[in-house]
């Protein structure tokens, strides 16, 4: 197979570093997360090319330690957390570890206020 050099198209920069602020761009993004999500689901991937943020989704999965079932409804939310952060333009996605360690860990704990103790020494009660 012969390809015509004038028909390729050579960019500068490589590809990983290219901005993807186009709407087309995001766009496309999210069709590949979305597709890719509902391949994992099947459970069975055709694809033979990834992203290279789709390669870290298929590594964090890989080590992830919940059960069949717990993790599709982890990806199910990790879906809809991704979803809105591609609605805002927020590149790259958030790592699917990340997010389930921040699911399990929940929200930040919150300290009780320290307690004051104030003791009065009243030197008619310390003498019998």
């Amino acid at each position: 197979m012969y390809v015509s050099v004038t028909l390729l198209k050579f960019h500068s920069t490589p590809a990983d570093s290219l901005c993807m602020e186009d709407p087309l761009d995001l766009e496309l993004m999210a069709n590949r997360f979305n597709r890719l999500v509902k391949e994992l689901l099947r459970g069975e991937v055709h694809r033979t090319t990834f992203q290279p943020w789709e390669v870290h989704l298929l590594l964090d999965l890989q080590d992830c330690p919940l059960t069949r079932s717990r993790r599709d409804e982890a990806l199910r939310r990790y879906q809809r957390a991704v979803e809105r952060q591609i609605e805002r333009g927020e590149l790259p996605p958030v790592r699917f570890a990340e997010f389930v360690g921040r699911r399990k860990r929940g929200p930040a704990p919150v300290s009780p206020p320290p307690l004051t103790v104030s003791v009065t020494h009243d030197p008619a009660s310390l003498n019998p």
